[in-house]
């Protein structure tokens, strides 16, 4: 799993850099390991005290407000006075409203609570056009007016009641915000009659217009249809000069960024009006709800420059209120971490839901796939290094509203497993979701066995009674429940299971905040195991998976001369030949905890094994780095951080990375001719540091 001495001589001698090297070695007396003490559940205080908790201790839930619990029947038709916002509500379709609002969710904070989550995550819940086609605004996706609250989901002040109730109780809520697009008024008249209804009645999309049409005269006119004149708040939003206005997207070149979002209106995010109308609109929604952070909706369909001056800005005015962890995730539909990153390092986006997790987990735990490819998804966290990024605020997830639940991927890649397997699937996904490194978030109804049909609509089902029959027709995993009944069944083996995981997270910070350290993968699926360790302390966390439905065994190198059982076993595992032997049943896991610190590194040597283009992501040079830690020790505790020299002499931070293999992402735009300086720190997290300093040639 890590770089032999063999391989680092022979990458060194094909890489074909110019380098030189001044060493400069700050000695200072290394601490005896230290013996560590049982671990002090976390206090009261941090789960009670969610103004300051920092997000990667947070366990989130992901809810639709419309499909969760119907509080107020009075509501469920929308407005009384906008006739946009009123109707769209019948329970057996599931394309419309079903009842479910805020108060719903506010009267069901305790289930959630009771099942160890610590952060809401609600879909959008301003008010929608409530009807748009063959379906309605339930998702909260086409908004109308970006100053109140879908009438269908209830008000302002009961939007206001569920995020006290919700503090009160320790938890945060955060929004699903949209700058992207609106809702669909604008027409265009070479597409659309005067009423905004199709020409074609068989067409319900107008084609692109590229850069090439546009540049020879070939537009759109646009138009709102009468009527439709000022049914968009703020005012300016009604103005289609703020709209790029170049017909549907194809998902490929210029449209992601300039299409319509299958005929949704599409925001010119390039125009200063709309860039500063935005930013203005969620900083007053964040001064009047107070929200605790904000996801946002369609981040790649945005250009870059949008995301550098919106999240900054954001973030300091929600400070600003005395909001001192207030955070942002965006959704970047991509499972490339090269380009799900460039949001993060880049575009100043805190952070990014991960879908390279999400696939891999999917091959991994519903498809059978060798562990191998955790690994890739382990030491592809390097991308989300630099200055103002951390690989441990992505967030990870095993289902959400767009691609599906994970166990409609069970199904599907399943077909003939057992029920029991298929549970044993799905709570193993989700303890690599808990306790690998990211931030959870539980999709509502994963924890009842929901499975859906597919994705979109079909990946949406009630948790209140419900009317629709493709959903009530569904085998739910772990229950001979269906979806025709109330399901916030507390004793449901995935909500007991999902909240004894997160007792655990909670009283363990390294499972949340410690390094990630892999620490044997097998090549078909059967053994994965990774080490969670706090650098400063040296405390390891062992946790092993096994992901065949095979009994297994597996012997590692250990840190320890013992390792106690923290979940999923009942022995200690005994340090022999410095190794430690872990045997797992058929789709288990187990955490152990050592009982002594790992070993401080002595030996902070450090080379630049290769400069090389980053295929991967162009915009950067990738810089790797070989130690002699990564031979001799099971869990080379060492931080790399990596300076880039400038103009002026001064060094700039490019990247710190914890991770073995060391590895920096350099952008492109600091070399000068294919050159730089680069010093680089090695620290041992137990007083001492060696800095370096390397001139390279990737030329």
């Amino acid at each position: 799993m890590f770089t032999k001495k063999t391989k680092i001589i022979a990458l060194l001698a094909s890489a074909g850099l110019l380098l030189s090297a001044c060493d400069k070695l700050e000695q200072a007396a290394a601490p005896a390991v230290p013996e560590i003490v049982e671990s002090v559940p976390t206090s009261s205080d941090l789960y009670g005290d969610y103004l300051n908790r920092p997000v990667t201790d947070d366990i989130f839930y992901f809810v639709l407000p419309d499909r969760f619990e119907n509080g107020d029947p009075s509501n469920d038709e929308g407005s009384t006075t906008l006739v946009e916002s009123r109707g769209g509500f019948d329970p057996t379709d599931k394309g419309y409203y079903h009842g479910g609002d805020l108060a719903g969710l506010t009267a069901k904070l305790d289930y959630l609570q009771e099942m160890g989550v610590t952060a809401v995550w609600l879909t959008p819940i301003l008010r929608n056009q409530a009807v748009q086609g063959d379906s309605s605004g339930y998702h909260g996706y086409w908004i109308l007016d970006f100053t109140q609250i879908d009438p269908h989901l209830g008000s302002n002040a009961e939007l206001n009641k569920l995020i006290d109730t919700a503090h009160s109780k320790g938890m945060k809520v955060f929004f699903d915000i949209i700058v992207n697009h609106t809702a669909d008024v604008i027409s265009y008249r070479e597409c659309h009659n005067e009423d905004g209804s199709f020409r074609d009645p068989e067409s319900v999309l107008c084609p692109f217009k590229t850069y090439d049409h546009i540049t020879s005269g070939d537009t759109y006119s646009p138009f709102v249809a009468k009527g439709r004149e000022h049914l968009k708040t703020p005012a300016w939003l009604n103005d289609p000069q703020y709209y790029n206005n170049r017909g549907d997207s194809v998902w490929v070149g210029e449209s992601v960024i300039t299409g319509d979002f299958v005929g949704l209106d599409d925001l010119n995010t390039t125009h200063p009006r709309v860039v500063q109308g935005m930013i203005d609109i969620y900083k007053d929604i964040i001064t009047e709800f107070k929200p605790d952070g904000f996801r946002i909706d369609t981040v790649k369909h945005v250009e870059m420059s949008f995301w550098e001056q919106f999240d900054p800005e954001i973030m300091a005015h929600a400070k600003s209120l005395g909001i001192p962890q207030f955070h942002i995730f965006g959704e970047v539909a991509q499972g490339d971490a090269a380009f799900l990153s460039r949001y993060s390092t880049i575009g100043k986006m805190p952070a990014t839901l991960d879908f390279q997790h999400f696939y891999t987990g999917i091959d991994v735990f519903a498809k059978g796939a060798s562990p191998q490819k955790l690994v890739q998804l382990v030491n592809d966290d390097d991308y989300y290094r630099d200055h103002d990024s951390d690989a441990k605020l992505k967030f990870t997830f095993m289902s959400n509203h767009d691609n599906g639940r994970f166990g409609y991927f069970l199904n599907t890649e399943q077909p003939d497993s057992s029920e029991q397997e298929k549970l044993q699937r799905s709570l193993l996904s989700h303890a690599y979701m808990y306790f690998s490194m990211g931030v959870p978030v539980v999709f509502y109804g994963d924890e009842q066995g929901f499975t859906g049909d597919g994705n979109d609509k079909d990946a949406r089902e009630n948790m209140m009674p419900s009317l629709v029959a493709s959903y009530n027709d569904n085998n739910l995993l772990g229950t001979d429940a269906t979806t025709a009944e109330d399901n916030f069944d507390q004793d449901h083996p995935i909500y007991r299971a999902l909240s004894d995981y997160a007792d655990v997270y909670k009283a363990h910070p390294p499972l949340r905040r410690g390094s990630q350290y892999l620490r044997y993968a097998s090549q078909k699926a059967g053994f994965f195991a990774f080490s969670r360790v706090m650098p400063e302390s040296r405390e390891e966390y062992l946790v092993v998976f096994n992901t065949s439905t095979q009994n297994q065994w597996q012997s590692l190198l250990a840190t320890a001369d013992r390792y106690e059982p923290i979940f999923g076993a009942d022995e200690s595992l005994q340090a022999e030949d410095g190794k430690v032997t872990v045997a797992l049943e058929g789709l288990s896991f187990a955490i152990y905890r050592a009982t002594s610190a790992a070993p401080t590194v002595e030996d902070l040597s450090i080379r630049v094994a290769r400069a090389r283009n980053d295929v991967r992501s162009p915009s950067f040079v990738a810089i790797d780095y070989t130690t002699v830690a990564e031979d001799d020790y099971a869990l080379p505790l060492l931080s790399v951080t990596t300076e880039v020299q400038t103009a002026d002499g001064q060094f700039e931070l490019v990247a710190v990375d914890d991770n073995a293999p060391f590895t920096a992402k350099l952008r492109r735009s600091k070399l000068v001719d294919e050159k730089a300086t680069l010093r680089v720190t090695v620290d041992n997290h137990a007083g001492q540091t060696s800095v370096k300093t390397f001139d390279i040639d990737v030329r």
